[in-house]
């Protein structure tokens, strides 16, 4: 009985023995077959983060393998980013897309990042105008003015305030140019707003004719809302026109006389011969009054 145990638990362990080993044979040849054929394309990425106004240069650039198709933004090659600045943030290892980077010939620095049929405007703000260091590149504000309009009675309505631009990207603020993600505060004397030719005209004159404001603005919220603007005299519940006057004496008119018709006086005609010549002479008669 014991024999039969023994030959049992004997083949149990022979057939354990060979499926092992033929279970090890397998994963050896599979370790020791030859790998995939490596990827035919290669992508051009970010060898370290690139900032905004960055010119890129080749040490700023890698090629890693790529097993899938290279998408349609992506450079194909390093020679078409070299020499060209980055317009938005490229973080290491990230693909080097066409529409993050400045066309040829833009060069690098704030220039390149204005788009296109786009102006950049100078605009120099105190720590109060700038609300403390909070606009940041990439942030919206809207522009106030405060003044008084031309032909305007200051003792009427006194300073005027309103919103002249809208929804207005803040391109750099000092010269930080690339956007803060954090959103500290950094304290500028001067920031670019990105703006149209028309835009950059209406900031022209009110930078140098009134008082300018920034007023910040959530990001998402896009939509331009119309507004009234206020007055000195509508901060106090006037209506800023001026008071009525209760009497006022009339003014005088000139008296038209009627014109005076003088009938003409009686005369007398006396005829005069003189040889064969006749002439008339003519006399005024006098009338005399009545007493």
């Amino acid at each position: 009985m014991n024999r039969r145990l023994i030959s049992v638990f004997a083949f149990a362990l022979l057939v354990a023995g060979l499926t092992s080993f033929l279970v090890y044979r397998l994963i050896i040849l599979r370790v020791q077959a030859p790998g995939r054929p490596a990827p035919a394309n290669r992508l051009v990425v970010a060898a370290h983060e690139l900032q905004v106004g960055a010119l890129i240069h080749d040490y700023d650039l890698a090629q890693v393998p790529w097993g899938a198709p290279i998408p349609d933004q992506a450079v194909k090659s390093p020679q078409d980013a070299i020499g060209r600045g980055v317009i938005a943030t490229i973080y290491q290892n990230e693909p080097i897309l066409d529409r993050r980077l400045a066309s040829k010939g833009a060069g690098a620095g704030l220039a390149s990042t204005i788009p296109v049929g786009m102006r950049a405007v100078a605009l120099r703000v105190n720590e109060v105008v700038g609300l403390a260091g909070f606009v940041l590149p990439g942030m919206r504000v809207d522009v106030l003015i405060a003044g008084n309009a031309p032909g305007n009675d200051q003792n009427w309505t006194g300073t005027l305030c309103r919103t002249v631009l809208q929804n207005i990207e803040v391109l750099s603020a000092g010269q930080k140019i690339e956007k803060s993600v954090e959103g500290k505060p950094e304290s500028a004397q001067v920031v670019n707003l990105l703006v149209t030719p028309d835009q950059a005209e209406i900031l022209n004159l009110a930078s140098s004719e009134t008082k300018v404001q920034l007023v910040l603005r959530n990001p998402l919220d896009t939509r331009e809302q119309p507004t009234h603007g206020t007055s000195i005299a509508g901060l106090f519940g006037q209506s800023g026109r001026p008071v009525p006057v209760l009497f006022r004496p009339p003014t005088p008119r000139p008296v038209i006389l009627p014109p005076v018709h003088h009938d003409p006086p009686p005369v007398a005609t006396i005829e005069v011969f003189s040889g064969t010549k006749k002439s008339e002479q003519v006399f005024e008669l006098r009338q005399e009054k009545n007493q």
